[in-house]
């Protein structure tokens, strides 16, 4: 069967449904997310609403569908943190291990250098032994992403009865200057609107 075309934009609210639905089997049936109950369409749209005030949040289509997403958020909110971002993504199960990832996650970067964001920073479930709602295959991804472990916390979630580990992962954009450029919110980017 021959590939499709994946094509990378950015969410609207419009695509809140898409978006859901991709999440809720990770909420429901996975401890790669700690949330324990499903959002609401309402809560979904008002995510990508707040999100895109200052952050990118991607959407992969295929055939015009939506098959995966991308974000970043404030890693934290005091002023000193402006250049570094949280990135989370989510990939449609069936189709993980296609690439779908790695086109949003270089989408992703693309856009946070733009901002002048210089530190990644991905916060990911990880479990000493695989079960069947944890794999590590999250850490394994940010790995081939360039991402590298920077801090492990041990049995911090509780999912399922079973107690997660969690660890942040880390990549930089680039150099950090004496004197970094001021970060430019996204949608001050030329050829950012959805």
């Amino acid at each position: 069967m021959e590939k499709q075309e994946i094509a990378i934009r950015t969410a609207s609210e419009a695509d809140a449904g898409e978006i859901l639905r991709i999440y809720a089997p990770y909420v429901a049936n996975t401890a790669v997310t700690f949330e324990c109950d499903v959002p609401s369409l309402d809560e979904i749209s008002r995510r990508i609403r707040d999100t895109l005030q200052t952050y990118p949040y991607l959407v992969a289509l295929e055939e015009g569908r939506v098959v995966g997403y991308t974000y970043a958020s404030a890693f934290k909110r005091r002023a000193a943190y402006a250049w570094s971002v949280e990135t989370s993504i989510y990939v449609e199960r069936g189709l993980r291990g296609n690439g779908i990832g790695k086109r949003l996650y270089l989408a992703l970067e693309d856009a946070l250098r733009r901002q002048n964001i210089i530190n990644l920073n991905a916060c990911v479930a990880y479990t000493a032994a695989a079960d069947i709602h944890l794999d590590n295959a999250s850490s394994a991804f940010h790995q081939r992403m360039g991402y590298r472990e920077a801090a492990h916390f041990t049995k911090c979630g509780y999912k399922f009865g079973t107690w997660y580990d969690m660890i942040w992962m880390e990549k930089m954009l680039g150099d950090h200057p004496q004197k970094p450029d001021p970060v430019i919110p996204f949608q001050r980017l030329p050829g950012t609107r959805a």
